[in-house]
């Protein structure tokens, strides 16, 4: 059983209303022992009709203090971390990188919303052009950042564009990709960063996981050994979800453990 969720986001996160000891409450009525939330960052993210432009950028401190305070206040029944999600993009790396080192963070997911200068969660980023041309230039953004910076643990939803391009991941592969995904895997591994495995994309009506088992198969083949598990929920009722496949994917990979970052150190618990 996994008993950790590694990728959480409450009312302080500009895409979620559901207040934070909701979600803990939650967590330990499903018999997690431990939740590190990791909330969302994104700065340069692109102005749009329904958030401003600083409607990523996240109160640290606010979240800080309610996060100790729901620490202390729930200590004998569950562990809380304190992480962030933080938005990567070669046009942010100097105020990320002043970010993270402002606060001592337990967890960094580095993620990509943003492709040079549109979120693929929007369809503007697939019109007028093939989806794999899209796909492409997405996990090419994501070589890019993960050359520039490295002051992160994991990365987050590798895959994310394939949640919203058409048709989600029906006719997606890591095989129609492979040259670029292993060229990103591989330099991960090279950096001693791990990957999540996001089960977030199942309620949007994906069939697979972030990323896709082909994918994870490849990290472990070219001796990829940090993964994390993540549920991305924004309320509620997805918190921990579909944790038991997840369960079952990562052994059919090849996984035995699964990792959770305290203090940006990992420790590996058997799956």
């Amino acid at each position: 059983m996994i008993t950790a969720d590694c990728h959480l986001h409450s009312s302080f996160s500009a895409d979620s209303d559901t207040p934070m000891e909701e979600m803990v409450l939650q967590g330990i009525r499903l018999g997690l022992d431990t939740m590190c939330f990791t909330e969302h960052n994104d700065f340069d993210y692109p102005v749009s009709s329904d958030l401003t432009e600083d409607a990523l950028l996240l109160n640290t401190d606010s979240y800080l203090y309610d996060l100790a305070g729901l620490k202390e206040k729930y200590s004998d029944k569950i562990r809380l971390l304190f992480g962030v999600e933080l938005g990567l993009q070669p046009e942010a790396m100097r105020q990320n990188a002043v970010y993270v080192k402002s606060y001592e963070f337990d967890f960094i997911i580095g993620s990509s919303h943003v492709c040079h200068g549109k979120d693929p969660y929007y369809p503007g980023f697939f019109e007028g052009r093939s989806r794999e041309a899209a796909l492409r230039e997405y996990f090419e953004s994501i070589l890019e950042n993960v050359r520039k910076f490295s002051n992160f643990d994991v990365y987050g939803h590798l895959d994310y564009a394939v949640r919203y391009a058409p048709g989600k991941d029906e006719w997606y592969t890591y095989e129609a990709y492979r040259d670029i995904l292993d060229e990103i895997l591989s330099l991960l591994i090279h950096k001693e960063k791990g990957i999540e495995l996001n089960t977030g994309g199942i309620k949007s009506g994906m069939q697979d996981f972030h990323p896709c088992m082909g994918a994870l198969k490849r990290y472990h083949e070219l001796g990829g050994e940090i993964i994390t598990i993540g549920s991305d929920a924004h309320n509620t009722q997805n918190i921990a979800g579909h944790f038991n496949r997840a369960a079952e994917v990562l052994k059919e990979c090849g996984f035995r453990y699964y990792c959770v970052f305290e203090k940006r150190t990992p420790a590996y618990y058997r799956l």
